[in-house]
């Protein structure tokens, strides 16, 4: 098992910045790739991005974070990292960390790839 605890939500205005946390414990952090997903209200739940095992060397975003969302690890501090600048109101979700479903799998884009969710944490960015 993956326990992820998810941390640093909360409420900001249009063109402000938040970084998200996700403390993970169980499994060797390191061996999972790992994402971010967002949920909004009568939405369905949507990849937003995903780091590679071990380095992190390779990820992948959303088209709708490019340029805005960076996700990072540490795996001293077995933490996965979505650092999110020049919010919109439409970036209103509850954010889920999520690990890959395997060890040293691929990067984890679809909700059928995840093998372990956290319990999400709200983001909400008034216009």
């Amino acid at each position: 098992q993956v326990q992820l605890v998810e941390s640093g939500g909360g409420l900001v205005q249009a063109g402000g910045s938040l970084r998200l946390s996700c403390l993970a414990s169980g499994r060797t952090f390191s061996n999972y790739a790992m994402a971010w997903f967002r949920q909004a209200p009568g939405k369905e739940r949507e990849f937003v991005a995903a780091i590679a095992w071990k380095s992190g060397s390779s990820t992948s975003y959303a088209d709708s974070v490019k340029g805005r969302f960076t996700i990072s690890r540490d795996n001293a501090k077995n933490t996965v990292y979505l650092q999110m600048h020049s919010l919109k109101p439409e970036d209103t979700a509850v954010y889920y960390c999520a690990a890959g479903g395997r060890p040293f799998g691929a990067l984890p884009t679809s909700t059928t790839n995840i093998g372990f969710w956290g319990q999400g944490t709200q983001v909400s960015v008034s216009s």
